[in-house]
């Protein structure tokens, strides 16, 4: 088990490493975010998009990206991502249908399983800017001065409706608890949606969308209503099985049944939800591909 920061980056940040990489060409004034001599046509297709990276080709080699690896742009110049392991944020800035990533931190842990030296392909390909950006049909490409390129792909948020979103931290406050070993992936909900619910509309002022929620706690299966409005949800009073499991099991069941017979709130970050509870307490879950 572990203990996460929700303000950190994705991955804890056990270390932090300032990569080498170019500094901002072009007009950047000394005080300015990074976005200096903002370009017409790439800053608007490129930036509050959700890229995952899916290749790197380096000297003619392709290497395929692992499962997480991505990288985000915001319009005030911040940009973050992951290489497949390990997190990072750096500085943006844009010159015409050119990137610069510069002033760069990255998390230094090493994941097993992960391919290690995929990540310093990518970071190295990040860090040879300033990057030519082609975008088209969902798609962007950044070449560096030596022909060398990151191929990336668009992914939009998750729908809160028909994603299996499977649970794997309990939440309180700003700090996330992973689940026990024996609860973990085996906990997940599904949102399903029926309708608007007109008297409410009719009290409210609004649509208030009716449908229910299923799934699994770690040990039982539970179904209930689901409402939502805004960005709350009310769960109604959950039917479960009666199925008697291990302690860890049932611990997590008990927190997630906390959530149940009150109103949320949730809050979609691409492939990840959050729902928590008037008192902090909540889950974090993750979008089954």
């Amino acid at each position: 088990m572990y203990r996460q920061r929700l303000t950190l980056p994705a991955l804890t940040l056990t270390a932090l490493t300032l990569l080498p990489l170019a500094v901002a060409c072009g007009n950047e004034k000394g005080g300015s975010t990074g976005s200096s001599s903002v370009g017409a046509d790439t800053e608007p297709s490129v930036t509050g998009v959700h890229w995952t990276v899916d290749s790197v080709t380096v000297n003619g080699a392709t290497y395929q990206a692992p499962d997480g690896a991505h990288v985000e742009i915001a319009k005030n110049g911040r940009a973050t991502g992951n290489y497949g392991c390990n997190s990072f944020h750096s500085t943006a800035a844009f010159q015409g249908d050119r990137i610069t990533l510069s002033r760069t931190l990255s998390t230094e842990m090493a994941c097993e399983k992960r391919p290690m030296e995929f990540e310093k392909t990518l970071a190295r390909a990040l860090a040879a800017g300033p990057l030519t950006a082609e975008t088209g049909r969902g798609k962007l490409t950044l070449t560096t001065a030596k022909g060398d390129r990151v191929h990336l792909t668009e992914e939009k948020d998750a729908p809160l409706y028909g994603t299996k979103w499977t649970v794997n931290s309990l939440v309180d406050g700003d700090v996330a608890q992973s689940l026990p070993a024996a609860a973990d992936g085996k906990a997940w909900l599904t949102f399903t949606k029926k309708g608007a619910d007109k008297e409410s509309a009719d009290k409210e002022g609004a649509d208030n969308e009716v449908g229910a929620v299923s799934g699994s706690l770690g040990c039982n299966h539970v179904s209930a209503k689901a409402t939502v409005r805004g960005s709350h949800i009310t769960l109604g009073a959950p039917r479960t099985t009666r199925q008697m499991c291990s302690g860890s099991l049932m611990t997590t069941e008990k927190s997630l049944l906390k959530l149940f017979d009150s109103t949320v709130s949730y809050r979609i970050d691409h492939r990840s939800i959050t729902l928590t509870s008037e008192n902090g307490e909540g889950i974090g879950a993750i979008a089954d591909r």
